[in-house]
């Protein structure tokens, strides 16, 4: 079997790399059903992820773990950020600081605002109260997809979440993805449909190990 050209990698993300990994979240996200339901012209869609993506790690909140796996380049090629126990929901100064990116991501379709803010506090709603490690982002290039990216990402931070004894949350847009999120101990917990013809999203939950 031939080595992975692909590792993973903690460093503290620069402003260039930041970008990165935006640009690669946004090319992960561009046909998900989610996104195309809030920004449906392709175009609009595409400048409006990566800025909604780098609003997002930018914005993490102090105690976020931004995780990514490179190539034999050094390029981007997965992204992952985490919040552990305590960091969800967001300090308000995080959620303050969010507030202009996500503007300028949504500000060229106000119907999308407000659906996006209906979704928020739907998902805000079902968030687990107990102790959990947050899956907060997981997306692999599409180029680099169905090649273990997600699996190193995710297999460099569960045994943490271990061995601290807690649960693990995420949420999915799509349908297809509880079977992989399956493979590594999440399971189903809700569906939630807060918008009327809008796409479903999927909670799952890991429970402590």
């Amino acid at each position: 079997m031939s080595e992975s050209p692909y590792r993973i990698d903690r460093r503290t993300l620069s402003r260039r790399e930041l970008d990165e990994a935006a640009v690669v979240a946004a090319r992960g996200f561009y046909t998900d059903p989610f996104f195309v339901f809030l920004s449906p012209k392709p175009r609009q869609r595409n400048t409006a992820l990566a800025l909604f993506f780098r609003n997002a790690l930018v914005h993490l909140g102090p105690k976020g773990h931004i995780l990514t796996v490179r190539d034999d380049a050094d390029r981007i090629v997965g992204v992952s950020a985490w919040l552990p126990p305590g960091g969800y929901p967001q300090p308000v100064a995080t959620q303050l600081a969010q507030i202009p990116g996500s503007f300028r991501t949504l500000a060229r379709r106000p119907r999308a605002m407000i659906d996006g803010n209906t979704y928020l506090t739907a998902i805000a709603k079902a968030h687990p109260k107990e102790a959990h490690w947050y899956l907060y982002l997981l997306v692999a290039d599409p180029e680099a997809q169905r090649r273990g990216v997600g699996a190193l990402l995710l297999g460099d931070v569960l045994p943490t979440v271990d061995e601290q004894g807690v649960g693990s949350y995420l949420e999915t847009q799509k349908l297809d993805n509880l079977a992989y999120y399956r493979r590594f101990g999440y399971e189903h917990r809700d569906t939630l449909t807060p918008v009327t013809n809008g796409p479903p999203l999927y909670t799952m939950w890991r429970p402590a190990k």
